[in-house]
This record gives C-alpha cells, structure tokens and sequence, in this order.
C-alpha cells in the first residue's frame, strides 16, 4: 500500500507538534530561566481562539525596525498559526523587550531565502539552519510580524 504526500504530511506535523510541546518547547523555556537565549530566538505571545489566555511559543526569527519574520513550519496548521488567523493581534519578545504587532501570513514570500536569512551571514550557520527547519517542515509559511508601536 503506497502512503499519500498529504498522510506523510500530516503523519510529520503530529510527530513534530508533539515533540515540541513536550520536549524542544519546555526545554527552551527552561533554558530561558536559567538566562541562556538564542541570538534568533523570539517569543510570540497569541491570544488562544478557544481559551481567549495568552499562548505564549518560543520561535527562530529575524528582527528589524519595523517588524520580525518568523517562519511557520507547518504552515496554517501550527497552533499558533491558528490564533493568529482568529487574531492577528500579538506580542513579541526580541531579547528582553516586548512588542505588540500584527501578524500577517506571507504565502509568496520565498521560505528558502527566508530561512537562509535565518542562520546570520556564515555559511555554516546558513546550512545548519536550513537543515533544521526542512528536517521539521511540512507546509512551511513565512509570517511577518509589524511593530504597531515604537520601541521605548
């Protein structure tokens, strides 16, 4: 029996939606207790569509002056991806500080280009980053998040 592309899909995105909410996630977090952060890790906060609380999740990204990219490897499958399509009003820790934004799904931005923006100007750092995020892709999507207010 052949296994259709959307079953392997979908078989991936389980794998990995578990793997990170008991695993990659709490040890980022944790990680973020004791003081040790990423240089591309944010945190965006969504507010759940079912709950109404703040969701908080930890993601790689590139920041700028007027917003942060960020990556869904799921695309609009991601949990969080779902309270940004009900709300895209969101905040984004960058370092210590805390911005409100609006977040937009970017389908015809270039994923590949935008993860290789991802992983700084070494190569090496540029490939580790790729080979992550297409080991644990299955729709990827590429997500902007604008500043709706100045920094402080």
């Amino acid at each position: 029996m052949t296994t259709r592309p959307a079953d392997k899909a979908l078989r991936k995105f389980k794998w990995e939606r578990q793997l990170g909410r008991t695993v990659m996630n709490p040890a980022v977090a944790l990680l973020d207790r004791l003081g040790l952060r990423a240089p591309l890790m944010v945190d965006l906060e969504t507010v759940g569509r079912k709950s109404g609380e703040p969701r908080r999740v930890p993601l790689v990204g590139r920041a700028d002056d007027g917003g942060v990219w960020v990556i869904s490897q799921h695309g609009r499958r991601a949990g969080w991806a779902h309270n940004i399509a009900a709300n895209p009003n969101v905040r984004v820790r960058v370092g210590d500080e805390w911005r409100s934004g609006i977040a937009t799904f970017e389908p015809d931005d270039d994923v590949r280009a935008r993860a290789r923006s991802f992983g700084g100007r070494g190569r090496v750092g540029q490939a580790a980053t790729i080979a992550t995020m297409r080991a644990m892709e299955s729709d990827p999507i590429s997500v902007r998040i604008t500043y709706t207010e100045t920094a402080d």
